[in-house]
């Protein structure tokens, strides 16, 4: 499960990052990199919104683990 929870983590940065960029440039990494492959940005999306709530999981399970 660890490994799991370091790629959701790492797809999370991704996207923080790319929401910075959206941000601040006003540029997305995403649709520049997939220009006319819509289908394939989406599935990032996809990917890096399950990879949240996979994150928020594990803010709440840590918390669970120890009450203080």
């Amino acid at each position: 499960m660890e490994t799991i929870q370091k790629i959701a983590l790492i797809f999370t940065i991704i996207g923080a990052i790319n929401w910075g960029l959206i941000g601040f440039f006003d540029f997305n990494l995403v649709a520049s990199l997939f220009k006319d492959a819509n289908v394939i940005e989406r599935i990032i999306y996809a990917i890096v919104g399950v990879c949240g709530i996979i994150n928020i999981m594990l803010l709440f399970y840590h918390i669970e683990k120890d009450p203080r």
